[in-house]
């Protein structure tokens, strides 16, 4: 029988990154003990949405079957984000957390499968230590690391700064370089997210807060403009989340 050893390659990217995440979640958690324990995952935030926008995060309960511990949660960070920084790559795991912390909590934060964060979540945002300001369509998602909880998380901010060495290119990025003759051209591209496109003449998917959501089709440009509001639910349609 043949049997291997796990060990870390020396040059590796992806395993002190990945610790480096859960390092900081973990310390997450010591301040802050109803947000859950996670299985991180790394992988590209701009597949199936528009030019220009990245999902930065996302918090989801119950995606992963644990053998010993049960269920457990899953939190999605983006390759993409790491090019902003160790500072901001915190500011995304908090803006999770809190959404963590509704989940445990019971405390709907979100509507529209998660797009739209209202006031409940601008709470829970304040209580992990984030500025929050109102960012239309998408209601209290506009998050940021103030100076204040940079120094309490300042051990874990070093942490990430000294393995952020490498951030994914975003998709739309990754073509133009590609069309170039710079790299081979990607295999199909599979969409995320709820039915997001990224063609011009369709526009992108909006979906209000009636449950089950009404869905409408405008263009990116148009959508950023402001407010379109559903007459029914009174919440304002949404397109695909930052965060």
């Amino acid at each position: 029988m043949t049997t291997t050893s796990a060990t870390v390659p020396t040059d590796s990217v992806t395993a002190p990154l990945v610790a480096a995440l859960e390092h900081v979640w973990a310390a997450i958690i010591r301040r802050h003990p109803d947000v859950p324990p996670v299985v991180v995952t790394l992988a590209s935030g701009t597949i199936g949405v528009p030019a220009g926008s990245v999902t930065l995060g996302h918090f989801a309960g119950a995606r992963w079957e644990h053998l010993e511990h049960g269920d457990l949660a899953e939190l999605f960070v983006a390759g993409e984000g790491l090019a902003r920084g160790a500072r901001d790559v915190l500011g995304t795991l908090l803006h999770e957390a809190a959404h963590g912390i509704g989940h445990t909590r019971g405390i709907r934060n979100t509507s529209r499968q998660g797009r739209y964060h209202n006031t409940e979540y601008k709470k829970l945002a304040q209580e992990v230590g984030l500025t929050v300001a109102k960012l239309d369509p998408i209601g209290w998602s506009d998050t940021h690391v103030p100076d204040s909880t940079a120094a309490d998380y300042a051990l874990e901010i070093d942490q990430l700064t000294a393995v952020i060495r490498a951030h994914r290119r975003s998709e739309h990025t990754a073509r133009i370089v590609a069309a170039g003759g710079g790299a081979g051209q990607d295999g199909d591209e599979q969409g995320g997210g709820d039915d997001v496109r990224t063609s011009s003449n369709n526009g992108v998917s909006a979906l209000c807060g009636c449950q089950p959501p009404r869905r409408i089709r405008v263009a990116p440009s148009v959508l950023a403009l402001g407010a379109i509001e559903c007459k029914i639910c009174g919440e304002p349609f949404a397109g695909p989340d930052d965060e």
